[in-house]
């Protein structure tokens, strides 16, 4: 793989939530700025789409008195959030951030701007991009894939509670196998949990590899960046 200059990097709002069921736990924050700032101390530029499940998960309501519609706004709502404390965090250890969100709220971060993101990412700071893609009914690994198309990233990192893409649970079948390469028609055609099937065929069109790695393994974030082979690399065979 090509040299590494700017990565987006993809977080579940679960990451945030450390040993609670639920909410933000700041040693688990803090755990997270440290594996960002080692992949910034390789001077890669790093930007980042995180999710909302921590607070809100609109689908999950979305059958309910509650309309798909406002549901998924308000699970757009709950990763402003998230980028929020996640920014927080990231300036308490020097490292400049801006949050900038698909759904206009100025009174806490900048509306998304392409230009502008690009622009702050060469001059060094780390861009949080928050609120989905703006719509309901896309998920925000579609957001994710979509961002990285835009700011042209070398790679997309999906990053997971496990060490890659298996070809069953590994928390329930403890023979199950994991697969260190994987085509993006192969992950579409079998169906295997990584990301939204649009997420997948966004970055196929695109030409993004995508690489599914283990966060919770401390190194293993900067250890990519340094060409370390780890988790399940999905790209063109």
């Amino acid at each position: 793989m090509p040299e590494i200059r700017r990565i987006l990097l993809k977080l579940s709002g679960e990451i945030l939530t450390g040993e609670k069921d639920y909410g933000i736990d700041v040693g688990a924050v803090n755990q997270l700025v440290s594996e960002i700032k080692q992949v910034r101390d390789r001077r890669v530029q790093v930007a980042i789409v995180i999710g909302g499940g921590n607070i809100f998960r609109g689908h999950d309501v979305a059958d309910s008195e509650i309309g798909r519609v406002s549901a998924d706004q308000m699970g757009m709502l709950a990763t402003v959030i998230n980028s929020l404390a996640l920014q927080e965090a990231l300036e308490r250890s020097g490292i400049p951030t801006r949050v900038m969100s698909a759904i206009e709220i100025n009174a806490v971060c900048e509306r998304y701007i392409r230009r502008r993101a690009v622009h702050h990412l060469e001059k060094g700071l780390t861009v949080i991009f928050a609120g989905g893609t703006g719509n309901p009914f896309f998920t925000t690994d579609s957001a994710a894939s979509l961002r990285a198309i835009e700011i042209n990233a070398d790679l997309l990192l999906k990053a997971t509670k496990v060490d890659g893409v298996y070809n069953d649970d590994p928390a329930v079948n403890s023979a199950a196998v994991m697969y260190e390469r994987l085509s993006y028609e192969r992950v579409i055609e079998e169906k295997l949990a990584v990301m939204d099937e649009t997420a997948i065929v966004l970055c196929r069109d695109n030409r993004i590899p995508i690489r599914v790695f283990n966060m919770y393994q401390p190194g293993t974030f900067s250890s990519i960046i340094a060409g370390g082979g780890h988790g399940t690399l999905i790209c063109h065979e």
